[in-house]
């Protein structure tokens, strides 16, 4: 038999001689939500793929490809614990390959794999904790808008944008901060282990290239996906990448959709306001 049929009747993932390796493709800011116009990374959208990729019986591995700039710590750790679960429950090594960035939450969810690859010129770090937002007290004044709030609660208006800074307020923020931070490390400490290096700048937040991450321990490894995993499991090896599935008309499964022309207004607001959030993200790693 010719081996283009041998291969057309007997697939790669049905044949003992090649080793076929599930790959999940995780790539955007991190975020909780999302809509049919726009789908974040988040539990929610990852973990059906993450099943998908760890219910292969035969594949000795799966590989992730993360290409993240952060976001939600509280998502970013849901989908590293997911990870961890499954490749506990289901016996298999994790390999996790950084493509242009994997900073702050992207890289928490890196820690999750037993080898982190990285391209050389990749971006990998940041490991730390930001809160952003802006001060409109001048401007409300400037325009003579009056604003009235009303609580229960004398903390309820805390950081309120539209009043001046509170030195008590920003203390509070940041023992939150401090405290999420903390998790943050104690689970890089965990996932990486005796490999991480000494440096005193590692938990401050700042970010290197994939060959200065390997020389802090923050990477095991400078490549690519083909070349490592053909180095692991020989030439033959194939990679199957796992997509989200589709429903009778093409949309993709799960999401949210609304069904309704106001929701759908609604989702490209949200979508709009989404893609500013994450073009800043991305934009502190010059990407």
């Amino acid at each position: 038999m010719r081996h283009g049929l041998y291969e057309f009747f007997f697939p790669a993932r049905f044949r003992k001689d090649v080793t076929v390796i599930p790959v999940v493709r995780l790539h955007g800011a991190i975020m909780a939500g999302g809509n049919q116009f726009r789908q974040n990374l988040n539990i929610a959208t990852v973990a059906p793929l993450l099943a998908r990729a760890f219910a292969d019986k035969r594949a000795p591995a799966v590989a992730i490809m993360i290409n993240s700039p952060g976001g939600s710590p509280v998502q970013s750790r849901l989908i590293y614990k997911r990870i961890r679960d499954l490749a506990a429950e289901k016996n298999k090594k994790v390999l996790m390959f950084v493509e242009d960035v994997a900073a702050s939450g992207g890289y928490m969810i890196a820690c999750a794999g037993d080898e982190i690859i990285a391209d050389p010129s990749s971006v990998v770090g940041s490991i730390g904790v930001i809160s952003a937002g802006f001060g409109f007290t001048g401007l409300i004044d400037k325009i003579g808008v009056e604003r009235r709030v009303y609580t229960a609660g004398e903390n309820k208006s805390l950081l309120d944008p539209f009043k001046p800074e509170n030195p008590e307020d920003i203390a509070y923020l940041k023992e939150l901060q401090l405290e999420i931070h903390q998790v943050f490390i104690d689970l890089v400490k965990q996932g990486r282990g005796a490999r991480l290096g000494d440096d005193p700048d590692l938990f401050t937040g700042r970010f290197w290239t994939g060959i200065r991450g390997k020389e802090l321990g923050l990477v095991d490894e400078l490549g690519d996906l083909r070349s490592a995993l053909r180095a692991r499991y020989g030439d033959k090896v194939k990679t199957r990448l796992i997509t989200p599935q589709r429903g009778l008309f093409g949309r993709r499964v799960p999401g949210v959709s609304t069904g309704m022309a106001a929701g759908a207004l609604a989702g490209i607001g949200e979508a709009g306001l989404n893609t500013l959030e994450e073009r800043a993200l991305w934009s502190r790693y010059g990407l």
